[in-house]
């Protein structure tokens, strides 16, 4: 298998955007990713554009071609891939394999989403398509109270962490204060957390990750290819791994541990040839403020049930020994599902490239993206180094 790097990104700012439509997002962020490669339009041999919902939300299905009409890439094959909130990393993944596999030397890899124009009610119904529509969103059950039932679950086997997970928001907002692209940028308190509107117990509504607009794009290339191509620091993708558990919470061996999490991780390590101690930064997927902790714990960087205290002693702080979610997070950069993974990846390839500008880390050579979907039923994890 060939080494692969990523040569360009692009991504457009995450918010409420009612007035912009798909066409509208997906051509602001392809074209980015394009233009920072600095590779032709006609070079890109195929097209891998992730989303969840757009028939749904947007009565919009057939995004492949529809992107790459967009875009102008002319006759190339186009492939969608969905996987509820990790569709962007499996896109990621699938090009990665292309790519590495020979099959192509540069392709495209894009995600859109647009859920803000559509009622609450609305979001929350296309979203439960997620999780088993018979025993769990058919008798009432959403994904907030799916992950308040693992967060006290949590709290039962490990302890009240209550206050450690509302400074996972407030960390998370932090953060977004200094990207440019983050949907809510505004500090906000533990107490105010604690305080704010009751969702599931123990989550208030700063518990919970945005229902967001946006897009996201990554153009890969064979590293021979790159280093021909590239102007900037070249991003090689070191590691990379995927594994699946029940959809069901009901049928998973533990609440506590996401076992495809932990299997994903084990296989992009293994890829690597790296430990967790020697990863810089991450991009964890923080859909709930115990995710993160949970997913903190099962990629290796803290003890299991000592997450919540890495937070507490800002550990995972961007100026922390262990940064997460410099970006804001879904929390607070924002969540449009399609575009979410490869969000990820945007952050990760800038702060290894040293483009973060006020939120520059000192030391980012290795970095990592956490994405799962569902109940953590589909976990993407993947691993970059800056050369």
């Amino acid at each position: 298998m060939r080494s692969v790097s990523v040569i360009g990104i692009g991504e457009t700012k995450f918010g409420r955007f009612p007035e912009r439509s798909l066409k509208d997002l997906i051509l602001e962020a392809g074209a980015k990713a394009i233009d920072d490669s600095g590779i032709g339009r006609e070079d890109i041999g195929a097209l891998f554009m992730s989303n969840y919902n757009a028939q749904g939300f947007s009565g919009q299905g057939h995004l492949g071609p529809l992107a790459a009409e967009v875009l102008g890439l002319g006759n190339v094959p186009t492939l969608r891939v969905e996987g509820a909130c990790a569709s962007g990393s499996l896109a990621f993944r699938q090009a990665l394999s292309a790519v590495a596999s020979g099959m192509y030397d540069v392709v495209l890899v894009g995600g859109v989403e647009k859920m803000t124009h559509q009622s609450t009610e609305a979001v929350t119904a296309g979203l439960a398509g997620a999780s088993d529509m018979e025993l769990e969103a058919g008798l009432g059950a959403t994904f907030p109270s799916i992950f308040a039932m693992i967060a006290n679950r949590y709290f039962h086997e490990y302890g009240n962490v209550r206050d450690e997970m509302a400074l996972c928001a407030v960390q998370n907002h932090d953060h977004a204060l200094l990207n440019p692209d983050a949907q809510l940028q505004k500090r906000i308190t533990v107490e105010q957390v604690k305080n704010g509107l009751p969702i599931a117990h123990p989550f208030t509504i700063f518990d919970c990750s945005l229902v967001s607009d946006g897009a996201a794009f990554v153009v890969l290339a064979a590293t021979d290819v790159a280093k021909a191509v590239c102007r900037k620091r070249l991003v090689e993708v070191v590691g990379c791994g995927q594994a699946g558990d029940t959809v069901t919470l009901a049928a998973k061996k533990s609440m506590t541990t996401f076992a495809a999490t932990v299997h994903a991780a084990k296989q992009a390590y293994g890829m690597a040839g790296i430990k967790p101690a020697q990863i810089d930064l991450a991009e964890v997927h923080d859909c709930f403020t115990i995710t993160q902790i949970i997913n903190s714990e099962d990629l290796g960087f803290f003890a299991k049930g000592k997450g919540a205290a890495a937070v507490a002693e800002g550990k995972t702080a961007a100026h922390g020994l262990m940064p997460i979610n410099v970006s804001g997070g879904l929390k607070a950069k924002g969540h449009p599902i399609g575009a979410t993974g490869l969000s990820q990846i945007y952050e990760i390839v800038t702060q290894l490239r040293g483009e973060g500008d006020a939120r520059q880390l000192k030391k980012a050579d290795i970095g990592l993206t956490h994405n799962i979907g569902g109940t953590a039923a589909t976990c993407v994890v993947s691993i970059f180094r800056g050369r």
